[in-house]
């Protein structure tokens, strides 16, 4: 299914190399969100209009979030976008994610709110998901009072992000939460230790970014029940049923392993009537969106992710 990887994603892939850094699954946590960390401090961010550090009720401790106004926004109150970053629910925070976030504002001319979610081990599943749920309710009531449009209201993410965007959307949909007019998932997490084993973790498990035994290793930290691996909360993949969800713009990678569960969770979306935009970047690994600086193509999935959103928004306003 793979064509040829990318030359300046095979150059990103050499450097890591030489750098000699053990994989995620050999290293402490400690050392493991230091090393993620140190790969996204070397990305210089955007320049975007306002950016706010606040902190907001959260179910067991306060939240933080930052949000990211447009320099040059529309005339009227814009759509607000809430994402969560990546990581493998371990990894990952505000900072690590800001360049993204900065960009995708500048990109869609929106309100981007950015969730500081509980990581595990220290707090493993579902407290993730409960922080992106809170957090998208409150920006459904207060998102006016930071200039953005709680009528337009839309979440995404990226790998773990992904994950806990689809699980709010679902949350959202069975509680009777905020109307949401879109998702934006990109290279999503969505199975789970008990569900399909897919052929991209076999193809490209080692050696393109993302480990398979990485991301067993994250599993493991996230999901410290074994009941909880089947909770289509942690693993939407396995819900029975995803109609009634917004319409979804989906990105997968050709040299990812989690390829073929993005492409699977497209397809369960599609048969239950969901709208879904799916665009493939065949060349890509893992986290490519994020490599903004070393990888041309990563300003083609920012666009892909903003005109998903560009359209929802409109589509919302009319």
């Amino acid at each position: 299914m793979n064509s040829e990887l990318d030359p300046q994603v095979r150059q990103v892939l050499d450097l890591l190399d030489q750098q000699r850094a053990p994989p995620t699954y050999g290293a402490s946590v400690e050392t493991a969100r230091d090393q993620f960390d140190e790969l996204f401090s070397m990305l210089d961010p955007q320049p975007v209009g306002d950016v706010q550090n606040l902190t907001i009720p959260g179910p067991k401790r306060p939240i933080p979030i930052r949000v990211y106004a447009p320099e040059d926004g529309p005339d009227d109150a814009p759509g607000v976008f809430v994402t969560f970053h990546g990581g493998g629910w371990v990894l990952g925070d505000l900072d690590t994610h800001d360049p993204f976030c900065r960009a995708v504002t500048n990109a869609a001319d929106c309100l981007v709110i950015s969730v500081d979610y509980r990581r595990a081990p220290e707090h493993p599943f579902p407290a993730a998901v409960e922080d992106c749920y809170t957090a998208v309710e409150w920006a459904g009531e207060y998102a006016g009072d930071l200039g953005g449009d709680p009528e337009r209201l839309a979440v995404g993410g990226d790998s773990a992000g992904g994950n806990l965007a689809a699980a709010v959307t679902l949350l959202a949909r069975d509680r009777g939460g905020p109307d949401l007019c879109h998702q934006s998932l990109i290279y999503p997490a969505v199975n789970s230790v008990v569900g399909e084993e897919f052929d991209s973790y076999e193809e490209n498990g080692a050696g393109y970014l993302l480990e398979h035994e990485s991301m067993e290793w994250y599993d493991e930290r996230y999901i410290q029940d074994d009941l909880d691996a089947r909770n289509e909360y942690a693993a939407p993949l396995l819900a029975r049923d995803l109609s009634g969800l917004p319409p979804a713009t989906v990105i997968t990678a050709g040299f990812d392993p989690l390829r073929d569960e993005g492409i699977a969770y497209v397809d369960r979306l599609e048969d239950a009537g969901v709208a879904v935009e799916h665009e493939h970047f065949p060349e890509m690994i893992h986290a490519f969106v994020s490599m903004l600086d070393v990888v041309d193509r990563a300003h083609d999935g920012i666009e892909t992710v903003a005109d998903g959103l560009r359209d929802a928004f409109d589509a919302q306003a009319r």
